[in-house]
């Protein structure tokens, strides 16, 4: 299986260089980042993903500038046609640059940072309101923890007892400006979502081993869970690997080629 899912990695990687490429915008080095969490949730067993289930699980990219990770996945699972995805970023076609509702399977309109979990409180409450089984997995960003509206959405979900309510935080340690120890320390990470009531595993963000643990871990939990995923900005591209000033692609038709070797 993890074989299979490391295939899959290396596809969804192809997908959105190719996709970025020729948009010639997006966030790219955001969306490395996040692959592996990606595929672990939607082809580790882990989600109820299929367009016709009207209890489906959610799942939100909070940092809406990387909702493009998942619009490949989307297109493979029937929600729109693949011919969508070359049409990325352009006038007319489906998929914006920021994830919206408009697209199917894109389950909260994102890029307003800070929002995602708020939003999936909502769809958590909802569904245990209608005794539904469905959670709602949220991918947060580092960068949102300097949001107040994070720390609100935390405590909500704490007091609520929101058990189907999973935030995997993407801790690239990179944001814009540059690393986030160095701009407005975040550690003891763990800790700090630990005294909000919440269960807290912290993992290799690129392994499928540890995902995959951790996932079927909150499954046990009687509170909201968040997986501290240790990952790299820019994934699979040495270029890009842990450099802030990636955070907006703007490749060089040379880039493009190493890139393109490096990703087959």
């Amino acid at each position: 299986m993890i074989n299979d899912l490391a295939a899959r990695s290396k596809w969804l990687r192809q997908q959105v260089f190719e996709m970025s490429v020729r948009a010639r915008q997006g966030h790219l080095a955001s969306v490395l980042s996040e692959i592996e969490i990606i595929v672990a949730l939607y082809y580790g067993g882990v989600l109820r993903c299929q367009p016709d289930d009207p209890d489906r699980d959610r799942v939100i990219v909070s940092k809406g500038h990387a909702t493009m990770g998942l619009y490949p996945v989307l297109a493979d699972f029937g929600y729109f046609p693949e011919a969508e995805l070359i049409k990325y970023g352009t006038f007319g076609g489906l998929l914006r640059i920021f994830g919206n509702i408009n697209i199917p399977g894109i389950d909260a309109t994102t890029g307003s940072l800070g929002h995602g979990i708020g939003i999936a409180c909502g769809y958590c409450i909802a569904a245990k309101h209608d005794n539904k089984n469905s959670r709602t997995f949220v991918i947060l960003s580092e960068g949102e923890m300097y949001e107040g509206s994070v720390w609100e959405s935390v405590l909500f979900a704490s007091h609520h007892n929101l058990d189907n309510l999973i935030v995997i935080l993407d801790r690239n340690h990179k944001i814009i400006l540059g690393d986030t120890e160095d701009l407005l320390q975040l550690d003891p990470i763990a800790e700090k979502w630990e005294s909000f009531g919440w269960a807290t595993t912290t993992v290799d963000g690129h392994s499928y081993s540890e995902l995959l643990m951790a996932l079927a871990d909150t499954n046990n939990q009687d509170k909201p869970s968040v997986i501290i995923a240790n990952t790299i900005k820019g994934k699979g591209l040495s270029f890009m690997e842990g450099r802030p000033e990636w955070h907006y692609t703007n490749l060089t038709d040379e880039l493009i080629e190493k890139a393109r070797g490096e990703l087959a």
